[in-house]
């Protein structure tokens, strides 16, 4: 259960078996079904999650009704409000599974707790969030000067297997377009 997670973290630095260990003595594994959420609007999100298996979705919901999707996460990769995490204010997604999921969350004050134990967490923990950092920047300016067409095209290349995972209602919200936008990218990109 915990081999993915320490994988994904000695990507970035390392640590020892003793070190690890720490980390999974404090790691809370939490399986859901689909459609379950782990993160609601208005609560405090204490806690990032790292995804083992399935798929997550964080997404703000308008006046209107209207979701905004934020960000998908899959195997291997950590989701939160980074908001309402940083700033202990009422989180402002909410975070919903689009799978089965079975997920390892480590709540702020264990982390806060093992940066005094194992201080090389830190810096993991630093190269996290540049990663979220550039990837959010990422996606406003693709947002802003890329079309429609090549923010798919690039959603394709980096989860190929999207189209069969999400429903294509939440890729088109993610992509900030119409469903029947969608429908017609999509139709455009068999043709070629």
């Amino acid at each position: 259960m915990y081999e993915q997670l320490r994988q994904n973290i000695t990507r970035k630095v390392s640590l020892t078996n003793s070190e690890f260990e720490q980390i999974e003595a404090v790691v809370k594994p939490l399986s859901i079904r689909k459609k379950s959420r782990v993160l609601t609007a208005g609560e405090i999100c204490n806690y990032t999650i790292f995804v083992n298996k399935g798929c997550l979705r964080s997404f703000s919901v308008n006046s209107k009704g209207v979701e905004s999707i934020v960000q998908f996460a899959f195997e291997d990769n950590w989701i939160s409000d980074l908001y309402s995490y940083v700033s202990e204010a009422p989180s402002l997604l909410h975070i919903e599974s689009v799978e089965d999921c079975d997920l390892l969350l480590l709540y702020k004050e264990d982390m806060e707790n093992l940066f005094n134990k194992i201080p090389m967490l830190e810096r993991w923990k630093r190269l996290l969030l540049q990663n979220a950092y550039v990837a959010v920047q990422r996606r406003l300016n693709s947002s802003l000067s890329v079309t429609a067409e090549e923010r798919y095209a690039e959603l394709l290349h980096s989860h190929p297997d999207i189209a069969n995972r999400v429903p294509l209602i939440h890729i088109a919200s993610y992509l900030g377009i119409t469903p029947e936008s969608l429908s017609r990218i999509r139709r455009q990109l068999l043709t070629k």
